[in-house]
């Protein structure tokens, strides 16, 4: 099996919350590979994106709830991408994260300086904070015009999403050649393509 994580699909490199939906990545054989899955790793991942500092030492409460913000916004964009009502735990969750930290800079004072304006970020909210980023590029890729070309990728078993590019479906090259191998396949025997490999649409 291979366990190497795909090149990011069209689009992550806008939006995070669509790299977050797709750090959880089916490969053949049924098999996951989470970029999530400990909080090292969890870490690892939000510092490369400039959400936490490198440093941040997450706990498992803190990593799984990374892990439970992004199936809320994978389940968004699965009910965008199909034309079906968003499920309501979804944008309660995601509205939640987005509202637990302040927006704007708040009065503070300083006994020494006198009165400025900050957004506090204490070590115990660098989570809340991250969440907050992520939810907001969700909400805000989700009302845009790029919504339009949110799309699971169209090759079994991924399950990542993408910004469609022409009428590409794919999210990796690795995808493509899996989707056109079935393709081949089908051609070839009159037959349903083996497990794990399908015809994009």
């Amino acid at each position: 099996m291979d366990d190497a994580a795909p090149p990011p699909a069209q689009g992550e490199e806008h939006h995070p919350s669509l790299a977050l939906v797709n750090s959880a990545i089916a490969l053949p054989g049924g098999h996951t590979l989470d970029l999530l899955s400990t909080p090292l790793r969890a870490n690892e991942w939000l510092s490369r994106r400039d959400l936490t500092p490198v440093d941040a030492d997450l706990h498992e409460l803190c990593a799984s709830r990374i892990r439970a913000l992004r199936e809320h916004i994978r389940s968004l964009f699965a009910s965008r991408a199909a034309g079906l009502p968003a499920l309501p735990a979804a944008l309660a969750a995601v509205n939640d994260a987005m509202t637990r930290v302040p927006t704007a800079p708040l009065l503070q004072w300083d006994d020494k300086n006198g009165p400025y304006r900050a957004t506090p970020h204490p070590t115990t909210a660098i989570v809340d904070h991250a969440l907050a980023t992520l939810a907001t590029d969700a909400a805000d890729l989700l009302t845009s015009a790029d919504a339009e070309r949110l799309t699971a990728c169209g090759s079994t078993p991924c399950n990542r999403y993408l910004l469609r590019h022409g009428r590409r479906h794919w999210c990796s090259t690795r995808c493509g050649d899996r989707a056109r191998a079935a393709r081949a396949y089908a051609r070839r025997t009159g037959n349903a393509p083996p497990q794990g490999l399908t015809q994009s649409p």
